[in-house]
């Protein structure tokens, strides 16, 4: 591509996947990694300065499920240092998410037809809202979980947790739960891509049931019934509404 064509471009619209070369990609490969290690860096320096907060938050459902008796020992001199670290780390990747979820869908755009391209901002709107919803939904069970983990121990073990532990159970509880909410962005946009219909989905409804309540026993973390459940029921209700949603994208 000349310049005057590259300047041409930066001034109407980008150019189709079928038009850039090899170099092309990846120049833009190499800028969209930039533009999101950089959003995760900023999001990890200001959650750096969050630590406090963060962590009372997280601290918040061991509180619940221990009478409020929720104090966190520490084993080593640099496990303060590495839950901070992590805390940081972890609130860097979910305050650039919406970044890094719109980084990914321009990266793909080029590879669109005009149709799909419009889809852009309500799909990356959706991932969000999904992602989010789903790690609340196991923050909030997760004293629920804690409960029932400590039932199965029985009632001579005293609890006292370590907070490396603890936080990186809390936190896979959420992102897993966040990553599986976005189930139902995924049916709606291979409907729309026409990998499958609506029809064929809804023919599915009884295989899909019986999967879904395998997937949600085995990546339940906790491995207690209540998270199996909280999981399992909103992706049967995602799927029927993914099959609605479709269909009348497809009007």
């Amino acid at each position: 591509m000349s310049l005057k064509e590259r300047l041409h471009w930066s001034k109407t619209e980008r150019p189709t996947a079928d038009s850039m070369t090899l170099l092309e990609h990846l120049t833009e490969l190499r800028h969209r990694i930039l533009v999101t290690t950089l959003a995760v860096a900023l999001g990890t320096t200001i959650s750096w300065f969050l630590y406090n907060g963060i962590l009372h938050v997280l601290k918040q459902p061991y509180c619940l499920s221990n009478h409020n008796h929720c104090e966190l020992y520490v084993t080593g001199p640099l496990d303060g240092l590495s839950l901070r670290l992590k805390i940081s780390l972890y609130g860097g990747g979910v305050l650039a998410l919406p970044v890094l979820l719109w980084e990914f869908w321009r990266f793909v755009t080029p590879g669109l037809k005009s149709r799909e391209k419009r889809y852009a901002i309500p799909f990356v709107a959706a991932s969000i809202v999904f992602f989010f919803a789903g790690a609340a939904m196991a923050y909030v069970i997760f004293q629920h979980a804690l409960q029932f983990l400590a039932s199965i121990g029985g009632n001579e073990l005293q609890q006292i947790y370590n907070p490396n532990q603890y936080l990186s159970l809390i936190v896979l509880m959420m992102v897993l739960f966040g990553f599986t909410f976005e189930f139902p962005v995924v049916l709606v946009a291979l409907q729309l891509a026409r990998v499958t219909t609506s029809a064929q989905l809804l023919g599915w409804w009884r295989w899909a049931i019986i999967g879904i309540t395998v997937v949600s026993a085995v990546f339940t973390p906790s491995g207690d019934p209540l998270s199996m459940l909280a999981l399992a029921i909103p992706l049967v209700f995602f799927y029927f509404a993914a099959i609605l949603v479709g269909k009348i994208c497809h009007r």
